[in-house]
């Protein structure tokens, strides 16, 4: 069996282990069901609001926001129902919960995602990934900018980081160099969107969904991964 010791895997959670797009096209049609479609913009437009400012994704947040001129509609109430018992166990791509299996069998796996403190890991939780990965989640506002503290939670000699953004594993990639392998999961409309553009460095390791991760090129790949670690000087303690 290949081994991967001294390397840890980092997993994205939104549009890599989950189809993030599915959730937000169900929140819209409770929305505009609820409310109306002028209502459900104004949601969205909330939404974009405070992402640009806080600089991830905050749906209860919105919420909160959106609950000014509605307050008096009983559908209000039923919202926070429906996005803390999502069942996001049914947005899981395919495989991904094997894909998440394979990986701890050839070393250590973690969460390392983007997301506010509350929603995002009951989504972990409530998709069954939390589980998964044995409660091994970080959850930041931007990847990028928490590497340190990830490295203290999961130290490791090299790094496999598996997400939908190449913009992110290109950051990565330049703070971290040859320490990190970067793998590209051509899920999502950010994926689509970015997926031709001129990302430098490139991805290491590119697939079209994160079931790829069972397949044997994906191996070789990781075979590849763990020489080029062995090759690299031990840091001193």
């Amino acid at each position: 069996m290949l081994t991967a010791d001294g390397t840890v895997f980092l997993l994205d959670v939104d549009n890599t282990l989950l189809d993030n797009d599915r959730f937000g096209a169900d929140l819209g049609a409770r929305l505009e069901q609820a409310f109306g479609a002028g209502e459900r913009d104004r949601y969205w437009s909330i939404y974009a609001g405070l992402r640009d400012t806080l600089g991830y994704a905050d749906y209860l947040g919105s919420l909160q926001k959106f609950r000014d001129g509605v307050e008096d509609r009983p559908a209000l109430l039923q919202m926070s129902a429906f996005l803390l018992e999502y069942p996001f166990a049914d947005r899981l791509y395919a495989h991904a919960l094997d894909a998440v299996g394979h990986l701890r069998t050839l070393g250590r796996t973690a969460v390392f995602s983007d997301g506010d403190i509350v929603f995002q890991p009951r989504k972990i939780q409530r998709s069954g990934i939390w589980g998964a990965v044995a409660g091994e989640v970080l959850i930041s506002v931007h990847k990028e900018r928490s590497l340190a503290a990830m490295q203290e939670r999961f130290p490791a000699r090299h790094y496999v980081m598996v997400d939908d953004k190449p913009s992110v594993l290109a950051a990565m990639k330049h703070l971290f160099g040859e320490r990190l392998s970067t793998v590209f999961v051509r899920q999502g409309h950010y994926a689509q969107a970015m997926s031709n553009a001129a990302i430098v460095p490139q991805p290491d390791f590119t697939i079209e969904a994160i079931g790829d991760l069972l397949q044997p090129r994906f191996t070789d790949f990781l075979a590849a991964v763990r020489s080029s670690a062995a090759a690299e000087p031990k840091e001193s303690a």
